[in-house]
């Protein structure tokens, strides 16, 4: 199992609306692909211009198709990456 964790932080805090509605868009595709086991957004309640994507991918395979979907390409890369400052954190499920 693949996962990771994503900070991202709304560069302009007037895109953060557009940005939520981007990104409940693009969860919703997101967990409708293949390998696909988690993927949830947060947006914080005491910061409103941080969010938190939690993914959980079956295998990198996945992940790499994830981002050659529909839901990355279209709506994530183009529509929020140039609105956001963007922290990555691969990480591992601790049982």
């Amino acid at each position: 199992m693949i996962c990771v964790n994503v900070l991202l932080l709304a560069k302009d805090p007037a895109d953060a609306p557009m940005i939520r509605e981007h990104l409940a868009r693009a969860m919703r595709m997101s967990r409708a692909e293949p390998g696909c086991l988690r993927f949830d957004v947060y947006h914080s309640n005491t910061e409103p211009r941080r969010f938190v994507l939690v993914e959980h991918w079956a295998s990198q395979e996945a992940l790499d198709q994830h981002r050659l979907a529909e839901a990355y390409t279209t709506i994530y890369k183009p529509h929020v990456m140039p609105l956001i400052d963007r922290e990555g954190h691969p990480a591992t499920l601790l049982e």
